[in-house]
């Protein structure tokens, strides 16, 4: 199928901020943005679940009672993420690499399911691995199946409004170019957060 004309900027912009965040998590290296390539370390175990600040939230280990100010450790299996029922927190809760990458993998893995696949996997079911090099490789498998689904998208589809049955969004009243557009800047945002987290994890007093 050809690509409608519209999508193509927002599949390079998609394409780009995961291989960006996927370089910046694995190594080992990556660009620094002007060309010249810098090292990067492996996200380890530790830096995957450190707390920067007091009670943030996380992902936990499933017999652990969830963080400060949730009411549930969402998700199945071993490890479950912080998480509360609406109204949500306020102010947010600061959250760890761990959380931010669950959140990111657990909507591109649902939201493909529920654009061109059998549009039944739930926030409930998803599992979230809790280690580093787990949670890495579900976000490059999210990632992919995301753009898989945009890939049978064509003009119509672009103008549809519930186009994507996702459950946990906007996608019920919102044309799907506009969720496209969202998912964007959900891994662009949650990226530059990672890699901030990044530096100041490298930089943390010893």
């Amino acid at each position: 199928m050809i690509l409608p004309p519209r999508l193509i900027p927002l599949l390079d912009q998609f394409d780009f901020a995961c291989e960006r965040l996927l370089a910046r998590l694995s190594g080992p290296a990556m660009d620094s943005g002007n060309g010249v390539e810098i090292g990067v370390t492996p996200l380890g175990d530790d830096e995957h679940l450190w707390e920067p600040v007091p009670d943030c939230w996380s992902v936990r280990r499933r017999g652990d009672a969830p963080g400060a100010r949730a009411t549930v450790l969402a998700g199945a299996g071993a490890w479950g993420r912080d998480a509360a029922e609406s109204p949500h927190p306020f102010p947010p809760p600061f959250t760890t690499i761990a959380w931010r990458l669950s959140h990111l993998a657990e909507m591109l893995t649902l939201r493909a399911d529920h654009t061109s696949g059998g549009r039944t996997l739930t926030r409930d079911g998803y599992r979230t691995p809790g280690d580093a090099a787990g949670a890495v490789a579900a976000f490059g498998t999210a990632s992919a199946a995301w753009r898989e689904a945009l890939l049978t998208a064509d003009d119509t589809a672009l103008d549809t409004i519930g186009y994507s049955t996702y459950p946990n969004g906007s996608d019920a009243e919102d044309p799907f170019v506009d969720i496209v557009w969202w998912v964007n800047q959900e891994v662009l945002h949650h990226g530059a957060e990672i890699a901030l987290l990044r530096d100041l994890y490298r930089a943390r007093p010893t």
